[in-house]
């Protein structure tokens, strides 16, 4: 695939970087790192190491064990100086979290340590990824930092909004998603081939549906039953099979979260909606990944008014069940389709439970996730999940909702491998 040679400043979210370096390798491509000596106050050399498999490198003094070569290369005869043959041997060169000192050092044409100096003797396209205090961030100075590399032709991948470093604080400044920086490398490396986008990708030319969200049944005209699903899973899943290429489409019920431009969403809000809405979007799709959480039940009677509060007697709300959407179409797929269940199971039993699901529904992959444990699966920004499939072998995935997403797209990649290599073989 491609060379990357990513550089790595101080910053609380150098943490970040490790999950791109792992996205980055996961996709195919050899990944080298340099980092600043401040950077090693929050992420040290040995980390990125290890999911490189290549030497990283601080000093601009100390020799390269790998002699400037990216993994999967040969070392040349010769011992180069490392960080001209890094840069000369990348296809793209990423800073990521770029600190407002980096930024402005870059700007100015510095080269005071060994990423600066690699950035001044790179010709390969620069990929930039600020992180830093909002207020730092807005800062006239910076922005017209951002602006002169901009103008140069650097890619600013722009930061988010959101909780920074410094406790209680707010505001825009926070690294952007590994996802969306891997995105960008791989455009950057396509618009500098000519290529406009980065390819092949291993997802190109399919269709995936993914379904998102939680279902919300009305009692009233105002009160409903639901559930606390945010759809954060669901859209990294469709955030994911876009970057690899994809034709990526979203049934968003009650979600809120921002879209992505390079996905296409439709919004329900019942079940009902849910399953007419995925049913006639899954006629066209080659890739099913059903992450919603549907209610399994709806009221009866729902009052087409506000229902008035009449005394402390109490509401007996009578409930039918919803249609089980996702058994139905693994009933009725087409051959060559893919569906991918969720099951969210509490407590002990739970990888039991979702091999029953698996198979009494006859899909192809179901991933369970244990809501009992805290801080993961609903309304949270990580997951840990099973992912569990008719004849590969069980694989587990945990962290961050884009790294599981990466994992579940994989497991979809091996079943198409496989039912090809089984059609080949007839």
């Amino acid at each position: 695939m491609a060379r990357l040679l990513l550089g790595v400043t101080g910053g609380i979210s150098a943490y970040k970087a490790v999950e791109l370096v792992r996205m980055a390798t996961r996709a195919g491509h050899a990944v080298r790192v340099v980092q600043t000596p401040a950077s090693l106050d929050f992420v040290g050399r040995a980390t990125f190491a290890a999911v490189t498999g290549a030497p990283v490198l601080v000093e601009e003094t100390e020799p390269d064990p790998a002699r400037g070569a990216f993994p999967g290369d040969p070392a040349p005869g010769h011992d180069p100086i490392s960080h001209l043959e890094l840069v000369r041997r990348c296809d793209a060169y990423a800073v990521v979290p770029a600190s407002a000192n980096t930024i402005a050092k870059l700007a100015a044409g510095l080269a005071d340590n060994l990423l600066t100096s690699a950035a001044l003797a790179s010709s390969a396209p620069l990929v930039i990824a600020p992180a830093m205090n909002d207020r730092m961030y807005e800062h006239p100075a910076t922005a017209a930092n951002l602006a002169t590399l901009a103008e140069r032709g650097a890619r600013i991948v722009p930061p988010g909004t959101g909780a920074l470093a410094s406790h209680g604080e707010w505001g825009v400044g926070r690294l952007a998603e590994p996802s969306e920086i891997l995105a960008a490398i791989e455009e950057t490396i396509g618009a500098a081939a000519g290529a406009g986008t980065y390819a092949p990708r291993s997802l190109d030319g399919l269709r995936v549906l993914v379904t998102a969200g939680g279902t919300r049944e009305p009692i009233d005209a105002v009160r409903y039953v639901g559930n606390r699903s945010s759809g954060r899973m669901g859209f990294a899943v469709a955030d994911e099979a876009a970057r690899r290429g994809a034709e990526a489409t979203v049934i968003a019920a009650n979600v809120s979260l921002p879209r992505n431009d390079a996905v296409r969403y439709i919004e329900v809000e019942t079940a009902a909606e849910l399953a007419r809405a995925t049913r006639s979007a899954f006629e066209s799709a080659d890739v099913l990944v059903m992450a919603a959480a549907v209610s399994d039940f709806r009221p009866a009677a729902p009052a087409g008014a506000k229902l008035a509060k009449a005394g402390r007697d109490g509401l007996v709300v009578e409930l039918e069940p919803t249609e089980d959407v996702l058994a139905g179409l693994a009933q009725e797929r087409a051959p060559g389709q893919t569906i991918v269940g969720f099951a969210a199971e509490h407590g002990e039993g739970a990888t039991g439970r979702g091999r029953d699901k698996l198979e009494r529904k006859r899909l192809d992959a179901i991933v369970v996730n244990d809501v009992s444990r805290p801080g993961v699966g609903f309304d949270a920004p990580d997951n840990e999940v099973t992912i569990l499939s008719s004849g590969l072998a069980e694989r587990t995935a945990s962290g961050p909702k884009a790294a599981v997403a990466a994992a579940i797209l994989d497991a979809v990649e091996s079943l198409r491998a496989r039912a090809t290599v089984e059609v080949d073989s007839r």
